[in-house]
């Protein structure tokens, strides 16, 4: 298999063409648009057999390749930010339809104040639409996971459309070594497309048509039922991925110095490698600090964490999005699995990361310290939104001033 240095767009396109995809749409937005532009490249060149449609908006973008997916083609598409909240009717119409189909989001934060870097307020916003969502730490991964959702779209087990999400600039736009698999092998990995139905002018099947208030509720259950079932399909994927091209990621969350571990941080996406330095720069100190990286937050991997929480002192989610006047959608989500059974393990969920704003190693070593000594003066510590705000602008009246001057 041939090592290239791909930026983390380039790793999706990649993917995509592995895949033998038949319907591409291009619509640009920073940071996704070198996708679809390496994609044409690729169809005009003939290293990719397929078609690409250029459209006028991100809502037809998804339009596009669901009604494609829908007539029985493998089908991708990409977009990022605001695309991605234009497109959000068209999410609903394809999870609700149980059509296979995979799209990349390059996470980015969301405007106004006008905004280009990474934060997860994008992708987060599609929970609760059907679709399952991986989100990836680095370029190998990008490519692999990416690979791996159309398989897993496809099941018979599952049957649902999968986001791919991958970080503004620090994954989409740098280059990494990636180990690009051998078409024949994907070809022999990867089964002939498979979907629950076809939509043709010979077909007997119609979506869209008002269905009695049992059905709608019926639908819905069946895909609770079948993101519950992903959770199976993700861990036979990946490790039958590891078996055949000799990586493989864990299932739903990857471990890093979790065995031992007093303190658990839970992250996601590129800025988990930070946490996973801190974590051993933490242990060379004397704290016992794991990181469990959450690979897919839909399905949430409830049982993983569960287990986790059981043993551990604390947990400490860092959540790069916020629900204004609620809580990190992380934190919600590890404050459901780890209360729901009564859990005694003290819980902190910190903001930080939002538009951009940087969070090393060092930082995270800083807080997780402070966090773990106020557990330890407690004996149990709750706390929903630790502000981890940007250096010289810690106090109240300093960001109202900073504000007063933008507004």
């Amino acid at each position: 298999m041939p090592l290239m240095s791909l930026t983390g767009n380039y790793a999706v396109a990649h993917a995509v063409r592995l895949a033998r995809v038949k319907v591409i749409s291009a619509y640009p937005i920073t940071p996704q648009t070198t996708i679809v532009e390496k994609l044409s490249a690729m169809v005009e060149n003939g290293e990719l057999d397929a078609k690409m449609v250029r459209v006028e908006s991100e809502h037809s973008a998804l339009a596009t390749v669901f009604g494609a997916a829908s007539a029985g083609a493998r089908a991708f598409t990409a977009t990022s930010s605001h695309g991605l909240l234009y497109m959000h009717e068209v999410v609903w119409w394809a999870a609700g339809s149980r059509i296979p189909l995979v799209m990349a989001v390059v996470t980015r934060a969301i405007g106004p104040p006008w905004n280009i870097h990474v934060d997860h307020q994008d992708i987060f916003d599609q929970r609760d639409t059907g679709w399952i969502i991986g989100i990836a730490q680095e370029n190998q991964e990008v490519l692999d996971m990416t690979l791996q959702a159309f398989k897993l779209s496809e099941d018979p087990r599952v049957y649902l459309p999968v986001m791919v999400g991958l970080d503004g600039f620090i994954l989409s736009h740098t280059r990494a070594p990636v180990d690009v698999p051998e078409q024949e092998l994907v070809d022999e990995w990867l089964p002939p497309r498979r979907q629950p139905y076809v939509i043709s002018p010979e077909s007997n099947y119609v979506m869209g048509n008002i269905a009695p208030d049992e059905v709608h509720f019926l639908m819905r259950y069946s895909m609770h039922e079948a993101m519950e079932a992903a959770k199976t399909v993700i861990k036979e994927i990946d490790k039958e991925y590891g078996e055949v091209f000799g990586r493989s990621y864990g299932g739903l969350i990857e471990c890093h110095n979790c065995d031992d571990a007093d303190y658990i941080v839970v992250i996601t996406g590129s800025w988990s490698g930070d946490a996973k330095v801190a974590s051993d720069m933490l242990r060379e100190n004397g704290y016992k600090v794991g990181v469990a990286r959450i690979r897919y937050i839909r399905p949430w991997p409830k049982e993983e964490l569960e287990e986790l929480g059981s043993r551990a002192k604390g947990i400490i989610v860092f959540d790069r999005a916020i629900s204004m006047g609620g809580y990190g959608p992380l934190y919600s989500d590890v404050a459901g699995t780890l209360y729901s059974n009564g859990g005694k393990t003290s819980l902190v969920g910190v903001i930080a990361g939002l538009a951009g704003v940087d969070v090393g190693a060092e930082t995270f070593k800083e807080t997780i310290t402070s966090i773990i000594h106020k557990i330890e003066e407690n004996g149990f510590f709750f706390e929903p939104r630790l502000w981890l705000l940007p250096k010289d602008y810690s106090s109240r009246e300093k960001m109202l001033e900073v504000a007063k001057r933008w507004l």
